[in-house]
């Protein structure tokens, strides 16, 4: 099992949060990239693959590799969407967990909100990241980790 994370717009926090869980559960964890992304030193679990920069390269290369069983970490709905398919345990950055039940809900409104823009629709923008989404994520993402391991 690997924990998958689409790290380009991942949060600091979020990173900080998986590094501690890889390394307390000796997990094999990969930050997907289009671009060069530290890793912690000391924490041999923890491992960055640089993809060539172009739209959705990263999400296909998380998409190629993930098996039915592993986790990723993602805001990215069509990506999670083709993981859920996959078998892969998907949350996002502020600990909402997408599944086969709502994966497909929130794609439409992905969709919608997307055609509103492209129409000249003011919608707004996500929320600034702040602590109690810090708190979910690493919340949830334990539950999903402890389930996923149970299942192996």
């Amino acid at each position: 099992m690997k924990l998958w994370i689409d790290a380009d717009a991942a949060p600091r926090d979020v990173k900080e949060i998986v590094f501690r869980a890889a390394k307390r559960l000796e997990m094999q964890t990969v930050l997907v990239a289009n671009q060069r992304m530290p890793v912690p030193p000391g924490n041999p679990f923890v491992t960055a693959v640089r993809v060539e920069g172009g739209p959705d390269v990263a999400d296909l290369y998380i998409v190629e590799q993930a098996t039915p069983g592993d986790v990723a970490v993602t805001a990215d709905i069509p990506l999670a969407a083709a993981l859920v398919e996959k078998g892969v345990a998907v949350i996002d950055p502020r600990g909402d967990e997408f599944d086969a039940e709502n994966v497909g809900e929130r794609l439409a409104v992905r969709d919608f909100m997307d055609g509103l823009r492209g129409a000249g629709v003011e919608t707004g923008g996500s929320r600034p990241y702040g602590p109690k989404d810090k708190q979910a994520f690493a919340g949830s993402l334990d539950r999903i980790l402890t389930r996923a391991l149970r299942r192996r």
